[in-house]
């Protein structure tokens, strides 16, 4: 699923332009990984929740198999990414998404992100879209 998603992100994106988080970094404490699977244990999609400042939360490397888009799963998987916020006492949530990844940027619109000045290392990408949402 990783190798899945970096392959979509790369080809919509200079390498420079991808802020993915590596195996090594998904796997560090204040790291939460969420994967939706099938009935038969396949992967169908997956994403990570970042711990940052206290509150606040990092959304990454949200991505669903393409025999899985338009079922749901990218909603389940942030209903349940949203509900380990909540857990974790994560009030605000951020993201980065792609100027060309316009379906994303109509699910997170769709889902309340609104956006917000870039942040951390997406300052000064000229592709990096960032959006935040405040968790009830």
């Amino acid at each position: 699923m990783l190798r899945a998603g970096e392959a979509f992100a790369r080809t919509l994106y200079a390498p420079e332009e991808c802020f993915l988080l590596s195996v090594d970094e998904l796997a560090t404490p204040g790291t939460t990984v969420l994967v939706a699977r099938d009935a038969q244990g396949a992967a169908l999609g997956m994403a990570a929740l970042v711990e940052q400042d206290p509150g606040a939360g990092e959304l990454k490397r949200l991505f669903v198999d393409d025999a899985a888009r338009g079922q749901g799963v990218a909603d389940a998987i942030m209903d349940a990414l949203e509900q380990a916020a909540r857990e974790r006492s994560i009030r605000t949530l951020r993201l980065e998404t792609g100027t060309r990844s316009d379906a994303a940027l109509r699910f997170y619109a769709r889902r309340g992100y609104e956006r917000i000045p870039a942040f951390g290392p997406y300052v000064g990408s000229a592709t990096s879209v960032c959006m935040a949402r405040e968790l009830a």
